[in-house]
């Protein structure tokens, strides 16, 4: 069972990370939406440029998203693998993708006024 590998904090940091990063992915799809309709009615270099930046994104969130559920999946983790190895770059992901949601809710906001 995953909980007796990591431990139930590093399980919870990486839950709410999941979380997170389909917050990001739903952020992220809304920008799209609001730009590619922006794009059809202005057709500027800085609407594409928006299309591209909020694409990118949308993909490194899906990847970091789908990183963080593959140790939730497995069923069987080596044992070479220790605690503090395994549960350090959640955390890590779990500070970027909270960084994320507050600058994409940002952007968001601003982009829908």
């Amino acid at each position: 069972m995953v909980t007796e590998v990591i431990g139930p904090t590093i399980l919870i940091v990486i839950y709410l990370a999941v979380a997170i990063g389909i917050a990001n992915v739903c952020l992220l799809v809304g920008l799209l939406y609001t730009y590619w309709k922006t794009y059809k009615e202005v057709k500027s270099k800085f609407t594409i440029g928006l299309l591209y930046f909020a694409t990118f994104l949308l993909i490194q969130n899906i990847l970091v998203t789908i990183a963080l559920i593959i140790p939730l999946i497995l069923p069987v983790i080596p044992s070479e693998i220790s605690h503090s190895d395994f549960g350090m770059p959640h955390i890590a992901l779990f500070f970027i993708n909270l960084i994320q949601l507050v600058a994409l809710s940002i952007l968001y906001k601003i982009t829908n006024e």
